[in-house]
């Protein structure tokens, strides 16, 4: 029986938890987190101490979800790097991204309680990979709120136009979250004022405005996560893409040249 006793979370993170998926990006992104121990800096240790000397190894983790997900679904794709990739079966459920991680911990003096808690993934590959969901899901539930919810309504429109954009060749296509990057680093107020086709015409000016910068703001956007900055090494995208998205959709959108 795979995870015997284990203190194990699965849930689902990213775009479906946060309200922000559309029918162009359709599978669910699924993380099975293991809690029994932790990372730091790239070391593991014991939640009550140090030292931790127990079976849990990132190989010994990726072969217990990769058992758990035969014995449920038969049919799972374990190639990829970083995720199992569940197919979807039509009129029942969508296709899944099931990754294995473990509980991950920053410690910072400036976050509450002094640290920040993710998860971290370790590819076949042995790259490593640091996530936060649900600092993501928090912020951007808080964010939608001030905004009078218009927030996540910005995201899914930009999201839709950069399908549409890759599609039509116009630009290369790029992850659906760093939409939500960078419409997260809109001010507040900008969403507010005027209609809602106001409110994505004076974000996707509020994002130009900081990509195109003189004094370069964009080195300090970031993630809704707030702890990762949106462009930097290990990022999948970099500050042209993000203008070649946003002027693509400033004409997509017929606002102008």
């Amino acid at each position: 029986m795979p995870f015997q006793g284990a203190k194990v979370v699965v849930e689902a993170k990213g775009s479906y938890p946060n309200n922000t998926n559309v029918r162009g990006d359709s599978d669910v992104d699924i993380k099975v987190q293991l809690n029994e121990c932790f990372y730091y800096d790239g070391q593991s240790w014991l939640a009550e101490g140090p030292d931790y000397a127990g079976p849990w190894t990132k190989e010994k983790l990726r072969r217990e979800v990769h058992v758990a997900l035969t014995s449920c679904f038969g049919s799972v794709d374990a190639d990829h790097n970083i995720a199992f990739y569940v197919p979807e079966v039509p009129g029942s459920r969508p296709s899944a991204d099931v990754v294995p991680c473990f509980k991950y911990v920053l410690f910072d003096r400036t976050a509450p309680g002094g640290k920040y808690e993710g998860s971290v993934v370790f590819g076949r590959d042995g790259k490593k990979v640091v996530n936060w969901p649900e600092l993501q899901l928090a912020n951007g539930r808080a964010k939608n709120e001030r905004t009078s919810r218009r927030y996540k309504f910005v995201v899914r429109v930009l999201k839709n136009v950069e399908n549409d954009l890759a599609a039509q060749g116009v630009i290369e296509a790029l992850p659906s979250y760093f939409s939500e990057c960078l419409i997260y680093n809109v001010p507040d107020h900008i969403f507010l004022d005027g209609s809602l086709d106001d409110a994505v015409r004076e974000s996707l000016r509020a994002v130009y405005g900081q990509l195109a910068s003189p004094g370069m703001e964009w080195k300090r956007m970031v993630e809704p996560n707030g702890v990762k900055m949106v462009f930097g090494e290990g990022q999948k995208w970099d500050m042209q893409d993000g203008l070649d998205l946003i002027v693509g959709a400033w004409r997509y959108l017929a606002y102008g040249r």
